[in-house]
């Protein structure tokens, strides 16, 4: 592997739940680390994927790179009270589930650090990190947990690549090094879809063209169904560097558009603007998701469907009501208002409600389109009141949905469908729901980035006796 025998700089982390290995059986039996060898034997995965060891007293070993049952010698690069923090400088004994990382960069790129974990193993992980994360907050998934996967590799839609310039004037493109702030230069990215990674070698060498290449933040890549599309952060104007930017993207047949200026950027497009969309299954039809730069958008479209329509297969037959949360531009309202249901969005940001209703007017929905902040416990009560819907759809960023859950667990709705891509913030909503009397019925992880630690799930829940409400009326009448 690239990196053995090379030190690592000190590792920032934040949070707990990536620094705990899994099972009590295991974490109580140390595994002695060979003080003349530096040796090790892994026990188990943490939930970020590094191995987890313990010494003969006891202190926990994270190993980037090692996995269970391994034999390996380390090198310890940060020491701290409870446990230290080291990486394999010679593997001495393989797992069978070891695989040769697919991508030349890895080691070095800060992206996919599961690559040396064969795929069924890296999914299995996934699942158990769910479980365990639930079960320390009591609640156990008796319900058979669902994978959704697809490609391995060419899945990947979105990108968005660094540019800097260095002290000697190279121009570096590419993504963050492994714990670092310095760029790795890429010139070949197996997780993108084919169309992207071919750009990169071209895109390398016009930034290195550039009469201001310090002027460019950095660029961002995006495939949809107009086809790739390019933005540029462009710091301050410079005309000639225009131009070469628009010459560049006519020969590659792409849309360009770009942020300018540094405080408050503005957007533009430099070529014709394009109608972005991409397309999202809805039982038999087809639905178009417009959106614009900036906008969320999931970076791995097959996952995604596969998740648009889990979440109509779960919630069949759909209720009359459902109130969408953290809605975007419409990617679970749309299709669950195509099955019939009385859909209202709610989105934080302004923008995104605005293109949310122009979807559903695009696709000749009738989807209500409301801008709220849901962190604010006291906009929550009232659309729970006014909507009255039968079930509840989440899917909020990695902070999660804490004063939502709150209001839930307080006013319960028979269902509950929570879509989340951070395991930790979505345990600690469930524990909340729970409490307040759901229960799981269904769960699934996906795999939304494979060969990284990175994992997206969905739980649903219900409720035996939810409050009865009526559009108008007090959720205590």
């Amino acid at each position: 592997m690239a990196m053995l025998g090379k030190r690592r700089p000190p590792r920032l982390r934040s949070g707990v739940s990536g620094l705990q290995g899994r099972g009590d059986a295991r974490r109580s039996q140390p595994v002695a680390v060979d003080e003349e060898e530096g040796s090790v034997e892994i026990q188990s995965l943490a939930h970020d994927g590094r191995g987890v060891a313990r010494t003969a007293a006891g202190k926990t070993v994270f190993v980037e790179g090692a996995l269970p049952g391994e034999r390996v010698r380390i090198a310890v690069h940060r020491t701290r009270q409870r446990f230290d923090e080291a990486h394999v400088r010679e593997l001495i004994t393989s797992s069978q589930e070891r695989a040769t990382p697919p991508c030349a960069h890895y080691g070095t790129c800060g992206g996919c650090d599961l690559q040396h974990l064969a795929v069924p193993a890296q999914r299995r992980h996934k699942t158990e990190v769910l479980r365990e994360l639930l079960a320390r907050q009591g609640i156990a998934l008796e319900a058979s947990l669902a994978l959704l996967h697809r490609a391995s590799e060419g899945y990947r839609r979105r990108a968005r690549l660094g540019v800097r310039v260095d002290g000697e004037g190279r121009v570096h493109l590419g993504f963050r090094a492994r714990h670092q702030h310095r760029l790795v230069d890429i010139g070949d990215c197996p997780v993108l879809v084919p169309s992207l990674s071919r750009l990169l070698v071209p895109l390398h060498s016009l930034v290195a063209s550039l009469d201001a290449p310090r002027h460019v933040g950095h660029l961002e890549l995006l495939e949809s169904d107009q086809g790739v599309s390019l933005v540029v952060r462009q710091l301050r104007e410079h005309d000639a560097d225009t131009r070469r930017w628009r010459a560049f993207a006519e020969a590659q047949g792409m849309h360009l558009g770009r942020w300018l200026g540094r405080e408050a950027p503005a957007f533009e497009w430099l070529t014709q603007a394009p109608a972005l969309s991409c397309r999202l299954p809805a039982g038999e039809q087809e639905l178009t998701l417009g959106f614009a730069p900036g906008d969320f958008l999931q970076a791995n479209e097959a996952v995604n469907r596969e998740m648009v329509s889990t979440a109509r297969t779960w919630l069949t037959p759909l209720p009359e009501r459902v109130l969408d949360l953290f809605a975007g531009v419409g990617n679970f309202s749309l299709p669950l208002a195509a099955g019939g249901a009385r859909v209202t969005a709610v989105e934080g940001s302004p923008a995104m409600v605005e293109r949310l209703a122009d979807n559903a007017c695009r696709n000749g929905l009738d989807v209500g389109a409301r801008q709220a902040d849901l962190n604010d416990p006291t906009a929550i009560r009232p659309l729970l009141e006014t909507v009255s819907p039968g079930c509840v759809v989440l899917d909020p960023p990695r902070s999660g949905a804490e004063a939502v859950c709150h209001q839930l667990a307080a006013h319960p709705v028979a269902q509950v469908l929570y879509v989340a891509c951070d395991p930790a913030t979505l345990a600690r909503d469930v524990a909340c729901l729970v409490h307040g009397g759901y229960r799981v019925v269904r769960a699934a992880v996906a795999d939304m980035f494979v060969h990284t630690s990175h994992l997206e799930a969905m739980l649903l829940l219900e409720h035996p006796t939810p409050v009865r409400q009526h559009q108008g009326a007090s959720l205590d009448g």
